[in-house]
């Protein structure tokens, strides 16, 4: 059996692992999401990605192309008429692989691949370090001489401090600090 250039076999061979992505794919086309191991998430993913490209492009030999994969006239039409023009500002990544854990019956691992038909976000400007300071405020140069060191202003008053009201609990507190401040110095004389 000959081995695929990429990834891992799926079936039992190279027609049967075409059927399982295109059987995928119409899955993903007509639900937006589905769940199924990672293996074949990572399969589908190249393959559902080169059809959307396909339909992006709308014309009619990219249909007949795509028609041949999916077999499906209606998900042709849908991924035609309702999901490239969502995707048509995006350059690629069409898809997005989230892994979900690990099957219960056979413990394989499981991932959900969905379309991604966000709109995209645009790029925000890079920020220049250096010119964005100097541009900001324009700083006037004075000599040192003149430039008083002490004289800076207080934009806030803090309150007067309250005289502090001595409570019996504070008082015995203090008074247990002091005896064990007292019996450290006898024991560092002591030494």
């Amino acid at each position: 059996m000959p081995k695929p250039t990429k990834g891992p076999r799926l079936g039992g061979g190279p027609a049967h692992e075409r059927l399982l992505l295109s059987n995928l794919a119409n899955a993903l086309f007509t639900h937006g999401r589905i769940t199924t191991t990672e293996t074949k998430a990572k399969r589908l993913r190249p393959v559902a990605e080169r059809l959307i490209t396909f339909a992006k492009r709308g014309d009619l030999h990219a249909r007949r192309r795509v028609i041949s994969i999916l077999r499906d006239k209606s998900v042709v039409h849908t991924l035609f008429t309702e999901i490239a023009p969502q995707v048509e500002d995006r350059q690629g990544g069409y898809t997005r692989i989230t892994k979900l854990g690990f099957r219960k019956g056979d413990n394989a691992p499981l991932a959900s691949i969905e379309l991604v038909l966000e709109p995209v976000s645009g790029k925000p400007a890079p920020v220049k370090r250096d010119a964005a300071p100097a541009a900001a405020a324009p700083v006037e140069e004075t000599p040192a001489e003149e430039t008083p060191v002490e004289s800076t202003e207080t934009t806030e008053e803090s309150a007067p401090v309250e005289a502090e009201t001595a409570t019996p609990a504070a008082a015995e507190v203090e008074a247990d600090a002091a005896e064990k401040a007292d019996d450290a110095d006898k024991a560092d004389d002591a030494k």
